[in-house]
């Protein structure tokens, strides 16, 4: 891993944004059933002390996603198009009304991510991959969660991306809410990585709407000179992290380099973060890409790993579990299995990494900081499970 060395310091976050974590106040004892739901319990060593895993659900067909719930319990998505609510170590039945996706290749059904407001009115937003003219691509929806947590209900799509192929790569697509409750959500280049230049296009953007489908007025081609409105940067590849820090509300994302070059970007309004023009990484086939690593009017990474780790998702911790962790990111890994932890200094520069977990639990899709500081992830396998993190007790 290495750092880039014009990049510009920036602070990532929970996906939710500072305003959801406060709507979940939940105690995240109801996170860590006992007796017969919880399934395993596992320790491991890290550089502040022992990490206790907790094995909170399993059989879950490539979960995607993972988000607490005011009553305790957590919903989570699954790639086939299937979301289900998992309390006290118990898996729900699907819930009914969710929206078809078109479950092909790295598509399906994607993030979750709840209104600021949830706990009053039960609205949460979904990426997914959707069928329509040319092939597939993403799509953002909103729902209501119903009262009795069977179902969704007021089911409707805010956003569909303007060009649709038959490929089956590089959706995205994370959401992350900033504090005014807009929607800032990333779709990778569809594995034709010209389109991430194309302003015109919405692959391989950050994209930024209102939650009722709106276009924000600070949107660099509000208006539609110069680029599609939603767009708010170009030149990402498969962004699948996003997030803002609950301390000072700056975006951050995360995304897949080819060989080498994942990157952490933090996106600006109409700033262009380089793919293909310019990249730490290389084709599979060995071949260069592009114009090398930089390029006048092109933004650097903060930072980059090489060789790739296949990120998943991104937080920041700002939680009271681990203090030793406040304000350091944590990128879930899918190739190498692991939790990586990248501490950073009071400028938000990014140093040196831990990772935590290495091949002990597979493909690693989300991480999420809990209410309490705790942890929760989901890890992205036929048979998927869901973990809780958190601090041993000491002897």
């Amino acid at each position: 891993m290495r750092q880039a060395g014009a990049g510009t310091s920036a602070r990532a976050a929970n996906r939710s944004g500072t305003v959801a974590i406060l709507a979940i106040s939940v105690a995240l004892a109801a996170f860590a059933p006992s007796g017969a739901g919880a399934q395993e319990v596992r320790e491991f060593p890290s550089e502040h002390g022992t990490l206790r895993v907790e094995t909170l659900a399993t059989g879950l067909e490539h979960p995607w996603s993972v988000e607490a719930l005011p009553d305790g319990s957590l919903i989570v998505s699954e790639r086939p198009g299937r979301i289900r609510i998992v309390h006290d170590g118990k898996v729900s039945k699907p819930l009914t009304g969710v929206p078809k996706v078109a479950e092909r290749g790295q598509g399906g059904l994607l993030d979750i991510a709840l209104d600021p407001g949830f706990a009053e009115n039960r609205t949460l937003f979904l990426t997914l991959a959707a069928n329509g003219n040319g092939g597939f691509g993403t799509a953002l929806m909103r729902a209501k969660l119903t009262e009795d947590g069977t179902g969704l209900a007021d089911v409707k799509e805010l956003f569909r991306m303007n060009k649709f192929t038959g490929k089956g790569q590089h959706f995205g697509s994370r959401i992350a809410i900033a504090p005014d409750g807009s929607l800032f959500f990333g779709i990778g280049d569809r594995g034709e990585g010209d389109r991430a230049q194309d302003p015109r296009d919405h692959a391989g953007a950050i994209l930024h709407i209102n939650a009722d489908g709106s276009i924000p007025g600070s949107n660099p081609y509000h208006g539609g000179t110069g680029g599609l409105a939603e767009v708010w940067s170009k030149g990402h590849r498969n962004p699948q992290g996003i997030a803002f820090d609950p301390k000072d509300g700056t975006l951050l994302t995360v995304e897949h380099g080819a060989r080498g070059g994942d990157e952490i970007n933090n996106p600006k309004a109409g700033h262009n973060y380089g793919w293909p023009v310019i990249t730490y990484g290389k084709d599979y086939s060995g071949a260069e890409i592009g114009e090398g690593t930089a390029k006048e009017g092109l933004d650097q990474p903060l930072f980059y790993w090489d060789p790739s780790i296949a990120p998943g998702a991104l937080a920041v911790y700002r939680g009271k579990m681990f203090p030793e962790w406040d304000g350091d990111l944590l990128v879930a890994a899918l190739k190498y299995q692991l939790l990586a932890r990248l501490e950073r200094d009071d400028s938000g520069a990014i140093g040196s990494e831990e990772r935590l977990f290495d091949g002990e639990f597979g493909r690693i899709r989300d991480v999420v900081v809990a209410p309490d500081g705790a942890l929760l992830m989901v890890t992205d396998e036929e048979d998927g499970a869901v973990l809780r993190v958190s601090r041993a007790a000491t002897q």
